[in-house]
């Protein structure tokens, strides 16, 4: 396990005068959220030197790209001192050598963390004042690991400053003279050398020094790679796997048992080969993401079309997409009606209708607030017809980009029971090697020639080796991180796949969450003496200026129900979780809840108005309050209807086993039971400005593991305090990308039960290799002691780590039963 870190970044906040502004303590507040993040605290400004934040946290639990995110988020940009690589590499066969390729970076000057895995890319976090990229790559080759070439289709986002990654097609040599294969062949060259000797043995024509030549060549092409792991184990003072299983072969070689020696080696070798072609079966699963988008694009520029690669897209660029072509780029439809599969990307199993925008200038300006039936994203595959697009995002940025990217960290990321697997291992190892010893004293005890304790004791080396338990996390968890990405669903590590398979409880936000997001007018009530028309104009007048969804609800209402245009209000001030307050014609208006007009200056609402909104709230409405001056106006009656799909996930999680389901909303308390009660849930809250959210989730955290669903922008403060924070509606939004720690593709609430199902399979499965790696080692060492030979062991114990990697193999097929 990595120690733990801390860091001192300079503080760069823009537009911020003093470092104690509440900007910055926002920030220290949001990373101290964070699970793995011990401390915070500000390093004031002195000799000239700008402040720091010092964060103390454990790289174990939070990687440092991922306190760059949230910094961004909250409005700060960290110094480029810290640099951060993941590199698909070749030459980490299994996660024994992973650990020691760890180990071995960690030593070197300048490296913050490194997280080497089986399963996945290389990721390295440095200071750039001590080391650089060169001087990674140069060690790395010295141990034997190769980087794979970026791939020339589009890759994950990069940050110029701070991030480099390389994944797709492997560029280099794959560590032997046979490429990627070298080491299945050198194994199967074992067995062939062990068989052959065998079957001479029982020849008595032939010399005996023949078989145990071949036996010889067995032990060479088996302990080749095993050798060089042993190698670098010691080298950093550590007693792996693979020493065992050479001090148990060379310990049946002087025995003279050349034959059982040599099938250890061919067969551990075996296991360990095969064991890498089905983990680089779910590997390839991930990489096939970075496959979907196209290699080139037809662009129309200045009247000519010309075929471009992809990277070559710029932002506002036209391209053309014919029938059941693959989308080379994100952004909006111009011009052409079709249906887009956007499987690939959101998980969703029907095709989308898409269709122009009115007015491309304008949707080019702010496309993030585009409806579905406008945006479309790379990857995605067209259906019968010809679109014509404007491109809003670069390759290198579009959302596939940036999903490829997240799971190619994500796999770097160990989760609590991989963490807790290395921890045994490091205890577990040492002890099997204090048992050995005792083993090979049996003979004082009992009465047998030191040759059969030596036997027994290297048959019990084999058996006690826990090669099962070295594997058995990191493949569930990769299969389980690919199979999510293949529904739709972006999972950040192992910690969040598994935490949400254990969770009890989730809280719901309310507003596109478990509703469309979309409210409407119903009720339109005027004070007296004012006439509807009057009411809804200075509402829209001021509405105008606002792009929350009720104030846009408003704005459409009144498109279609005044006759004449409406003048915008100047100077729109929000006024956080309570409503809005502007100028319109050198008055002061006010619109919000009726809190709203308890904090603010001037007269107290009318009771004849105050029982016109009890009255609208108890019929589920959301209500709108308007003073112009020291005139109440009357006030507007809004609703958000549930969305379709809302009652029937809340059943299918409970039949998964989520127990207590909570809906936590701004709107008040009335509304919120009232939908409440719609969808099916077991309590709402309501009245509740963005830090009652927060509480509300610690609160429920204090009882139990939870998930905090939301939309990823103004729920991302409860988020980073639930247990595993769920954005909805990823696909297009990089907030909700960064922000969460599982992110739902599509704005579709079904996908939520295939997440937690999903992640419960694969708890299932971990637990299931656990026990089956455990329970191999607690038969195995008995009965090597009491008699089992070496061969049998053997066998037993490598095809136990096979039949665990396979198993974890299964979730690359998981399919969500609870649906239709």
């Amino acid at each position: 396990m990595a120690d733990k870190l801390q860091l001192d970044i300079a503080v760069l906040l823009p537009d911020v005068p003093d470092a104690r502004d509440a900007c910055v303590q926002r920030l220290t507040n949001r990373l101290q959220a964070e699970e793995g993040v011990e401390q915070v605290h500000l390093i004031e400004a002195q000799n000239g030197e700008a402040a720091k934040f010092c964060i103390h946290y454990d790289p174990d639990l939070l990687a440092l790209p991922r306190i760059r995110h949230i910094a961004k988020l909250q409005g700060a940009h960290l110094t480029d001192r810290f640099g951060h690589v993941v590199w698909e590499v070749d030459g980490l066969r299994h996660q024994r050598r992973a650990r020691t390729v760890t180990e071995r970076l960690e030593h070197l000057p300048g490296i913050l963390s490194a997280e080497a895995n089986a399963t996945g890319p290389i990721r390295i976090e440095f200071d750039r004042t001590q080391t650089d990229t060169e001087a990674l790559r140069n060690a790395l080759r010295k141990m034997h690991v190769q980087i794979v070439e970026p791939h020339p289709t589009p890759t994950p986002a990069v940050d110029e400053h701070d991030h480099e990654h390389g994944e797709g097609e492997h560029a280099h040599d794959h560590g032997g003279i046979f490429g990627e294969k070298t080491e299945l062949i050198f194994a199967i060259l074992s067995g062939v050398c062990v068989a052959a000797g065998f079957g001479l043995s029982f020849v008595a024509a032939v010399p005996a020094g023949v078989p145990i030549a071949l036996y010889l060549g067995g032990y060479f092409f088996g302990g080749f790679f095993t050798l060089r792991e042993a190698f670098d184990a010691i080298r950093m003072g550590r007693f792996e796997v693979d020493f065992l299983m050479l001090v148990a072969a060379v310990g049946a070689a002087v025995l003279g048992k050349w034959f059982e020696g040599a099938l250890l080696l061919f067969l551990f070798s075996l296991g360990h080969a095969l064991e890498h072609y089905a983990m680089g079966r779910a590997r390839r699963a991930i990489e096939a993401l970075a496959d979907l988008a196209p290699d080139t694009a037809i662009v129309r520029r200045d009247g000519a079309e010309a075929e471009i690669p992809v990277e070559q897209l710029q932002v506002g660029d036209t391209v053309i997409v014919r029938t059941n072509e693959r989308l080379p780029a994100d952004g909006f439809v111009v011009k052409g009606t079709s249906a887009i599969n956007q499987a690939p990307v959101t998980g969703e199993s029907v095709p989308v209708d898409k269709q122009p925008v009115s007015d491309a200038e304008k949707a080019l300006r702010n496309p993030g607030t585009l409806s579905d039936e406008h945006r479309v994203f790379a990857g995605t595959i067209n259906g019968s017809g010809a679109l014509e697009i404007v491109v809003t995002k670069r390759s290198s940025e579009s959302t596939l980009a940036r999903v490829v990217q997240m799971v190619t960290e994500a796999e770097t990321e160990q989760s609590p029971t991989q963490r807790f697997t290395d921890k045994f291992e490091r205890i577990f190892v040492p002890s099997v090697l204090g048992l050995v010893v005792l083993l090979l004293f049996a003979w004082v005890v009992i009465d047998e020639p030191f040759s059969a304790s030596f036997y027994r004791a290297m048959a019990a080396l084999v058996a006690a080796s826990p090669c099962a338990l070295a594997i058995s996390t990191p493949s569930a968890v990769l299969s389980g991180v690919a199979r999510a990405g293949r529904g739709g669903l972006l999972v950040k590590g192992g910690g969040p796949l598994e935490n949400l398979g254990t969770l009890s409880a989730i809280a719901f936000d309310k507003t596109g969450t478990l509703t469309e997001g979309k409210p409407r007018v119903t009720d339109v009530v005027p004070a007296d003496g004012i006439s509807e028309t009057t009411l809804l104009r200075t509402a829209v007048a001021v509405e105008k200026g606002s792009d929350h969804p009720r104030a846009q609800a408003v704005v459409r209402h009144g498109q279609t129900h005044l006759e004449e245009p409406v003048a915008e209000a100047k100077n729109l001030e929000s006024i956080t979780g309570r409503g809005v307050k502007a100028m319109l014609d050198g008055e002061t208006i006010y619109i919000g809840k009726d809190d709203l007009f308890d904090e603010v200056e001037g007269p107290p609402l009318p009771d004849a108005l105050r029982e016109t909104i009890e009255q609208l709230e108890k019929d589920g409405r959301t209500t709108m309050i308007v003073r112009r001056g020291d005139r109440y106006l009357g006030v507007l009656g809004l609703m958000d209807t549930p969305r379709e799909a809302a009652a029937e996930v809340i059943a299918r999680l409970r039949t998964i086993g989520i127990r207590r389901m909570v809906m936590i909303s701004g709107d008040n308390q009335r509304v919120a039971e009232a939908v409440a009660k719609t969808v099916g849930l077991d309590e709402a809250r309501g009245d509740l400005l963005p830090d009652d959210k927060v509480a509300t989730i610690k609160h429920l955290r204090e009882q139990e593991k939870v998930a905090m669903v939301g939309d990823g922008v103004n729920d991302a403060p409860a988020m980073a305090h639930a247990t595993v924070g769920i954005a909805m509606g990823a696909a297009g939004s990089d907030v909700a990308l960064e922000t969460a720690d599982v992110a739902l593709m599509a704005d579709n609430l079904r996908h939520l039960p295939f997440a937690v199902g999903l992640s419960r399979q694969t708890s299932r499965i971990i637990k299931q290799n656990l026990w089956m790696s455990l329970g191999m080692v607690v038969f195995l060492v008995p009965a090597t002691i009491f008699g089992l030979g070496i061969g049998p062991a053997v066998v037993l114990h490598e095809g136990s780590t096979l039949v665990v990697v396979f198993n974890a193999l299964r979730l690359l097929a998981y399919q969500d039963k609870t649906g239709d």
